[in-house]
């Protein structure tokens, strides 16, 4: 298991020869508030993660054992003039796009508090575990914002315009049954175990062809909001990307002499 420190709170951890990594967010004495340090760690190993071939799924998880992530460092906020604000914005922002394109399945994996900014980093994945402490929500409205790395624009997408309105409009916490129940999170587990819960899935999707993965993942992204006609040429572009890689020669191959596929990922 090899591992790369991005800066002071984040760390990047590679499970063996799969092409599973796990991007950990490391601030355990701020409950990962999200520092402008920490945000510009978060973009630095997301971009690494995406320029690398080898990565197949991302897990983004935590160190807190009571939070994921509590959302923007409203501490540092405090001392900021408008300038500052204005300087931040970017780099902030990074940090939410950063995990949102990353061109392979990522998959968060929440227990504790998964507050205004850091239910944003959960939203940009693809895929939301939670364990049964989970508590997460959009508060920004409640000191005078508006959620502003992506979550107006990722939570309809899940949930509906009309709930992301509720949620985001009240301000309200949504603990872990409910959040299942709205669509929040993906998959409910039981506590503790939500960062092995992530890694088995990610495991089994690292299984398939990193080709087909990523292609997939860009259809999926590309073809959300487009009308039904424009959403099919995206993922005749998609098909057209894979169907003549090695991972289709390999597996069909595969299939058809009854075997484990060895994906060249090519």
């Amino acid at each position: 298991m090899g591992e790369q420190r991005f800066g002071e709170f984040v760390l990047v951890r590679r499970h063996g020869e799969d092409g599973v990594v796990e991007l950990v967010l490391d601030r355990p004495k701020a409950m990962n508030a999200v520092s402008t340090e920490m945000a510009r760690s978060v973009a630095a190993a997301c971009s690494a993660l995406g320029g690398d071939q080898g990565v197949r799924v991302v897990v983004v998880t935590s160190t807190h054992e009571r939070a994921f992530c509590v959302g923007a460092d409203l501490k540092e906020r405090n001392s900021f003039s408008d300038a500052d604000l204005v300087r931040q914005r970017p780099v902030a922002r990074g940090a939410y796009t950063g995990v949102l394109e990353l061109p392979v399945p990522t998959i968060a994996a929440v227990h504790g508090f998964a507050l205004g900014g850091g239910f944003e980093l959960a939203l940009a994945c693809d895929l939301i575990v939670a364990d049964g402490t989970a508590v997460v929500g959009l508060p920004e409205v409640s000191v005078g914002v508006i959620p502003g790395g992506g979550g107006t624009q990722l939570l309809p997408r899940r949930v509906g315009a009309a709930r992301a309105a509720e949620l985001i409009f009240t301000a309200r916490r949504v603990e872990a049954e409910e959040a299942y129940r709205l669509g929040l999170v993906d998959q409910l587990v039981p506590v503790g175990e939500d960062r092995s819960a992530a890694l088995a899935l990610a495991g089994r999707i690292a299984a398939n062809s990193p080709v087909g993965l990523r292609a997939a993942k860009r259809a999926l992204r590309l073809g959300q909001g487009l009308d039904l006609r424009a959403g099919l040429e995206v993922e005749d572009a998609a098909w057209r990307a894979v169907a003549f890689s090695g991972d289709r020669a390999e597996g069909v191959a595969a299939f058809n002499e009854r075997r484990a596929p060895r994906w060249p990922g090519v």
